[in-house]
């Protein structure tokens, strides 16, 4: 590690240190989220953890002001991408009720390439052989951790991919949206799932939580609201190329928490789709930055 830290730019090392955070806090609220998943109603928990990232973000949206949000642009596609949200949130937590923790977020990692196999046909950008081959073989990654046979795919496992795929519209959703203040971004994101959250209640009801569950509840929102502010702060500070491929220790992590808050163990075969779709993810990720240092 001394090594690596030694070999990128300066102010890298802080860039890493604020991504390993941000990608914990991420994992952290991953775990309680199934943790409270398996007493709570998917729309509770979404209810919670908007209320609650609200109100942490009230300042920031008091100094924002009410005319960013009233002309945010493209409003079709800012209500799109809020729906794509609170979907991949709830088939998240969902997909938690079935699945091993680190299974759900080895789905999810996925996502990226879901955005470059999409992006020629919804972002208008070009993508060459390289890119299009690491995306067959992620896509061969998620078959390999899905194991099929005519009984080994299952209700979670559909889910998530479901969910990982709308993480990925939501994903190309934002970068079309990428000149929009964040604060106005993650404001209607918070809203939307409150709403969403809101109306799962009303069908699925409300079950008091106890002072813990209420505590660990809010957290939810607090923890994703500072792993975002951590993973942004590092963006600022270190080249992407550094710090993005670190976001893949979420998978470590959901395996630690799995196997100590949930006795879960991984499978051979999902362990191998991981590595596989983290190869192809990382692969394309920095094929995009030489693409981009070249036109510079």
């Amino acid at each position: 590690m001394s090594a690596l830290l030694r070999a990128v730019p300066v102010g890298a090392a802080g860039g890493i240190a604020l991504m390993l955070l941000g990608v914990m806090f991420f994992a952290i609220n991953d775990a309680l989220g199934k943790w409270l998943v398996g007493a709570y109603a998917v729309g509770q928990l979404l209810l919670m953890r908007s209320i609650s990232g609200l109100c942490a973000m009230a300042p920031f949206i008091w100094r924002t002001g009410w005319r960013n949000f009233r002309t945010a642009p493209r409003p079709g596609l800012q209500l799109l991408r809020v729906i794509f949200s609170s979907l991949e949130s709830g088939l998240f937590f969902w997909a938690l009720t079935e699945l091993p923790l680190a299974e759900v977020m080895t789905y999810y990692m996925a996502g990226p390439i879901y955005v470059t196999a999409l992006s020629p046909w919804l972002l208008g950008e070009r993508v060459g052989w390289r890119r299009w081959t690491a995306v067959a073989i992620g896509f061969g990654g998620v078959v390999l951790a899905l194991h099929p046979s005519p009984d080994s795919i299952s209700h979670g496992a559909l889910i998530a991919l479901v969910g990982s795929f709308t993480y990925a519209c939501f994903m190309i959703g934002t970068r079309k949206l990428a000149g929009t203040p964040g604060t106005v971004l993650m404001t209607f994101q918070l809203l939307a799932a409150l709403t969403f959250g809101a109306a799962l209640v009303w069908f699925q009801g409300w079950v008091p939580p106890g002072p813990v569950d209420f505590v660990l509840m809010l957290f939810l929102g607090i923890g994703s609201l500072l792993g975002n502010l951590s993973v942004n702060q590092a963006l600022r500070i270190a080249p992407a190329s550094v710090v993005v491929p670190y976001q893949y220790t979420l998978i470590l992590w959901g395996m630690l928490f799995g196997w100590v808050f949930f006795d879960e163990m991984v499978g051979p075969m999902t362990l191998a789709g991981a590595a596989v779709i983290v190869g192809a993810g990382l692969f394309i990720f920095l094929r995009e930055q030489q693409l981009k240092r070249r036109a510079l």
